[in-house]
């Protein structure tokens, strides 16, 4: 019994070195044991972010692109909202399935603030079924509402030699979904200039460059309030 009780004693028999070893090495197992515990840091957030998905309309055809209309919101965006940023992902022929595409990675890549979807023009003229552009556009809205972000649809009118029928079919996606999803709606884009021709390219379809302030003019303030 008396050689056990003495044994616990014994490792203060060991040199002054050994029982350093041993110290530094528990420290270091504790240090490694806390460090895999503990949270990752996390990266910092991105600065507040207006992303647009767009067609040729937003992508400034024809011009060059500090002069359309969304390089001229993101001017007065910096005036007004200082430390915000403006990201144009529009893209000239998109249409809401392409939007839909790749709507996903681009929330998630750049964490946006607001969403501007102003996409269905070509699926309009190409007379695709308002159901796939309807089924498209809400996908693109129910993934920028998941990152958290507020969305301001903005619509688009067709001439009326596409018959009364699918006109209406194809604006009334529009209102449906910003009903449906508590969306800010901006129910057509070129309304401020649609009624006058000297405003549109030879191809009577893409704004030039005198349109854009206008068109600047009408988003934002469908925009504005979006940004409080």
């Amino acid at each position: 019994m008396k050689s056990r009780d003495k044994a616990p004693l014994r490792w203060l028999q060991w040199p002054k070195v050994r029982v350093q070893l041993v110290l530094l090495a528990l420290a270091l197992s504790l240090f490694a044991t806390a460090q895999a515990a503990a949270p990752h840091k996390l990266e910092p957030l991105p600065p507040p972010t207006v992303m647009v998905f767009g067609d040729s309309l937003s992508a400034a055809y024809g011009l060059d692109a500090s002069e359309g209309w969304v390089a001229l919101t993101a001017q007065r965006l910096a005036r007004a909202k200082p430390g915000w940023r403006m990201v144009n992902a529009s893209i000239s022929g998109e249409t809401s399935a392409g939007g839909a595409a790749r709507v996903v990675n681009e929330v998630a890549r750049v964490r946006p603030t607001v969403v501007v979807i102003a996409l269905g023009a070509n699926d309009g003229l190409r007379g695709l079924p308002p159901r796939e552009t309807r089924r498209n556009l809400a996908r693109m809205i129910g993934a920028a509402q998941g990152v958290g972000a507020k969305v301001l649809l903005v619509g688009m009118r067709l001439p009326p030699n596409y018959g009364s029928e699918y006109t209406h079919a194809f604006e009334q996606n529009y209102r449906d979904l910003a009903k449906l999803f508590d969306t800010a709606l901006l129910p057509f884009l070129l309304e401020p200039i649609a009624r006058d021709r000297s405003y549109f390219q030879a191809d009577n379809m893409h704004p030039v460059a005198a349109a854009q302030p206008l068109l600047r003019d009408h988003v934002w303030r469908a925009l504005d309030p979006l940004l409080k």
